[in-house]
């Protein structure tokens, strides 16, 4: 799922979490690549056109009617970001 010089997907892949019950779909463009890094007073979320697509993707998913409140998808290092980022938490939040 990853390339060598990172951790961005070769091929489009699809992961499918479960939340309260709920399946919610997760793709990731070919070719993705997402960099998060702290600069302390802020964060940095530096991604290719595909990566882009798939943080608006993701965000999409958890938007979705039907999602339960607190679906969330953590992104990490090794594990959907380039290698030397910082996680990643997207999480759906209805309360006021």
């Amino acid at each position: 799922m990853t390339s060598g010089d990172g951790s961005a997907p070769v091929e489009s892949t699809h992961l499918t979490a479960v939340a309260d019950g709920t399946g919610l779909r997760f793709t990731w463009d070919a070719d993705a690549r997402i960099e998060v890094r702290n600069l302390g007073g802020e964060v940095v979320i530096e991604a290719n056109a595909a990566g882009l697509r798939t943080l608006a993707g993701h965000l999409l998913v958890l938007a979705g009617d039907g999602v339960p409140d607190g679906a969330h998808l953590h992104l990490e290092d090794g594990n959907g970001l380039e290698d030397g980022s910082v996680g990643l938490v997207l999480e759906r939040d209805d309360d006021e």
